[in-house]
């Protein structure tokens, strides 16, 4: 029996050796296909403000806008009876008051939130903070806002060492003692909408894969639910409606972008070190292309509109977008790129000094510095509308 274990061993490991070693002809190398140089230059974006034969810039905002819905795929059915929100907890600090609560934003699950309340008289501007993923999916709006008191101590924990990366200020809490009221949920698969098994990265994808096996994208479920979030954040009687903007970083500024550009509700959008082009995202050209995966990929949608043409679907709301140049996630090339094309889609409305675009000395990162330039630009947009 012991030679037989041995042999079997021996076996196992020689057929490791050979699946690692790879064969002589082979079609993706690192995590692209061979031929993704050749699929980039195929990339004409036909649906893109200036490349699109609809010359009317509405009726242009409309249709692409349809475009990212249909690529969105099925979207979660609404709730019979409306957004139901319930109370869990609430704390006092100091200016504002903290909920937990849980809302119903579908037919299918409701979603675990933190909302933040200024003291004094309302309705207060409002900021749908949108958090990271930062391949750390054991907390999601915990990254955003301090976890409340009755959060178990690990939660607590593992949020004040994630904050470490925002200079150990939690976002939030600073938009909130500025005096936004402050929203903030779990995207599907962080925090109170991971996996019953305990968070485990390597099976995104592979769940994402699954759910579109029920033909739904997970990526879009986070987007829908960032538009139903912030229906709801418009709907609470401290909320002014009609200021109301969304901020984020990393995977949350993808998010923040994405959101302007599909909901009507958002007013002002400031995303930290999310945007790029695709050309210089996909490619062999750089040691690290897009890790995301999943996490923001519509089926087709690369086809029609690249990322800088979909948040130009935001023009002519304010945005403001702070990327890094030490940023290895987003090469710089890309990133200016990125910037042009936006510049020349407002420029193109008269709307040019309600976009800007700021590269920084910094790697990816969203401390002190970054977060007080967004609430500046919140501040100039927000608190001045009438």
């Amino acid at each position: 029996m012991k030679r037989i274990l041995l042999l079997l061993l021996a076996v196992q490991c020689s057929l490791s050796n050979m699946m690692a070693q790879g064969r002589d002809k082979y079609e993706f190398m690192r995590n692209l296909p061979v031929y993704a140089d050749s699929l980039i230059a195929d990339l004409n974006y036909p649906l893109a403000w200036g490349n699109s034969d609809i010359k009317d810039f509405s009726e242009w905002k409309q249709a692409a806008r349809q475009k990212v819905f249909d690529c969105m795929l099925t979207p979660p059915p609404a709730p019979a009876e409306g957004f139901e929100a319930k109370v869990l907890y609430e704390e006092q600090r100091d200016g504002y008051k903290a909920r937990k609560i849980e809302i119903r934003l579908s037919k299918y699950y409701t979603v675990p939130a933190y909302v933040l309340i200024p003291d004094g008289k309302g309705p207060f501007p409002a900021i749908n903070a949108l958090h990271d993923h930062g391949g750390h999916l054991f907390i999601g709006k915990e990254k955003m806002i301090r976890p409340l008191a009755c959060e178990d101590s690990t939660v607590i924990k593992d949020a004040e060492e994630w904050a470490v990366g925002y200079e150990g200020q939690f976002f939030g809490d600073y938009l909130a003692q500025h005096g936004y009221v402050v929203f903030s949920a779990d995207a599907p698969m962080w925090g109170e909408r991971g996996q019953k098994e305990g968070p485990q990265r390597n099976m995104y994808d592979m769940i994402a894969g699954n759910m579109m096996m029920y033909g739904i994208d997970l990526s879009a479920y986070m987007t829908y639910d960032d538009i139903a979030g912030t229906e709801y954040l418009a709907s609470m009687p401290e909320v002014d409606a009609s200021r109301i903007g969304c901020t984020g970083w990393s995977m949350g500024a993808y998010r923040a972008w994405m959101l302007s550009a599909l909901s009507d509700r958002i007013k002002v959008g400031a995303s930290v070190c999310w945007m790029v082009t695709t050309d210089e995202q996909m490619g062999f050209k750089y040691s690290r292309t897009e890790n995301g995966g999943f996490a923001n990929c519509f089926p087709g949608l690369r086809r029609w509109l690249d990322y800088p043409h979909i948040a130009s679907i935001a023009c002519p709301k304010p945005m403001l977008f702070i990327n890094g140049s030490q940023d290895k996630l987003f090469p710089v090339a890309g990133v200016k790129k990125a910037f042009k094309i936006m510049h020349d889609t407002w420029e193109s409305q008269g709307a040019g000094d309600k976009i800007e675009t700021e590269l920084w000395d910094m790697p990816h990162s969203c401390g002190k510095n970054s977060q007080k330039r967004v609430l500046d630009f919140f501040d100039k947009h927000l608190k001045t509308i009438k």
